[in-house]
């Protein structure tokens, strides 16, 4: 899997800007109810959980369901408060976190 791509509308908004968030992940999403080649069932292997925090805090939780599509795109909105590291992380069935980040500065 690739490093996430990660746009955000200012870098340097405000305080009490409103700012918009789009990341990209790329993932499978294995829902479970296909068969490979060999006949056998592929196992359910989803990202079953986003997290947007800023510098820790929590900012937005997204808990996707089976019918997620691969590579899921997600957009979301905060109002800037104050600066600090805007990391996301997506976690899937298999355990495995995938993890980006960018830095927030607040304008004047």
């Amino acid at each position: 899997m690739s490093k996430p791509r990660i746009w955000i509308s200012n870098a340097s908004p405000k305080a009490g800007e409103l700012v918009r968030v789009r990341a990209l992940v790329e993932h499978r999403m294995e829902s479970g109810l296909r068969q490979g080649a060999d006949g056998k069932e592929i196992p359910r292997n989803i990202i079953k959980v986003f997290q947007a925090t800023l510098d820790g805090e929590p900012l937005f939780t997204w808990n996707p369901e089976t019918a997620i599509s691969q590579n899921p795109y997600i957009e979301f909105t905060f109002v800037a408060s104050r600066s600090g590291q805007l990391q996301m992380s997506w976690t899937d069935d298999a355990g495995t976190t995938i993890t980006g980040q960018t830095s927030l500065t607040l304008a004047g």
